[in-house]
């Protein structure tokens, strides 16, 4: 009896211890559940305080900007009625304007007499505002070198007085100019001189061209360069500035 009630009771009991370590690893699992679940909840709950706490912040920052838009208004207000109020106060002052200068150019007719410093003569010169250039009736015309510079000796002729020793005229030679002929396509090289000129009380140099006006009613030419900003020209009138003697010369 004994010996078939033995296998019995140790299935029994090995069921039994079965059992127990079943349910000892379910009450793990389910432990271990919980914990899960809890950290969850404490990290969910973690992230939804701070995300409050940035919606709070946000709200905080567009109630700041709010805010400041309004005192931006307000000093835009105040700045405009307080420029208002600045240009009403101040007067408009009448503006004086100063007196022109008076004009202290020289009157010279269409014709004048002229001295040229370095030989002494009275030559009768034409003004003429429409030539920018001034321009002498130059003959006998020979270039030359002296210190290692271009000169060039002439005589200005006026078609009555002699030319001869005593009335060279020498000069450096400024430039060059290249004037086209109105009667043919030649073109010819002038030289430019400069020399001192005398007219009335005007004393001062003046750059010449030599070119032949022999054609021409005046052997010199004062075109506008030389009368700028000094004189100006009546064409009604003749020589203005001339002596008694030089205009009785004519």
């Amino acid at each position: 009896m004994f010996t078939k009630t033995l296998p019995v009771v140790a299935l029994i009991l090995l069921s039994g211890c079965t059992l127990t370590n079943s349910e000892k690893y379910h009450q793990q699992t389910i432990a271990a559940i919980e914990s899960s679940e809890t950290n969850l909840t404490e990290q969910f709950q973690h992230l939804n305080t701070h995300l409050n706490s940035q919606n709070d912040y946000i709200e905080s920052l567009e109630t700041r900007l709010s805010e400041l838009e309004s005192e931006l208004k307000d000093f835009k207000y105040e700045s405009l009625a307080h420029r208002c109020e600045t240009a009403k106060a101040v007067q408009v002052q009448p503006v004086t304007l100063p007196a022109p200068a008076p004009r202290n150019e020289l009157l010279l007719g269409a014709v004048e007499k002229v001295t040229i410093d370095s030989i002494e003569q009275v030559f009768d010169a034409r003004i003429d505002t429409g030539a920018a250039t001034s321009s002498l009736n130059a003959v006998d015309i020979q270039e030359f070198e002296r210190n290692g510079k271009n000169w060039v000796r002439f005589h200005l002729s006026d078609g009555k007085t002699p030319l001869d020793e005593t009335n060279w005229i020498e000069a450096p030679i400024i430039r060059f100019v290249k004037i086209r002929q109105s009667s043919n396509d030649e073109v010819e090289r002038r030289a430019v001189v400069q020399l001192w000129v005398r007219l009335g009380k005007i004393h001062e140099k003046a750059q010449f061209t030599l070119a032949d006006r022999s054609q021409m009613s005046h052997p010199i030419l004062l075109g506008r360069e030389f009368i700028r900003d000094i004189a100006v020209v009546d064409v009604s009138q003749q020589y203005i500035h001339a002596t008694s003697s030089q205009k009785q010369s004519r």
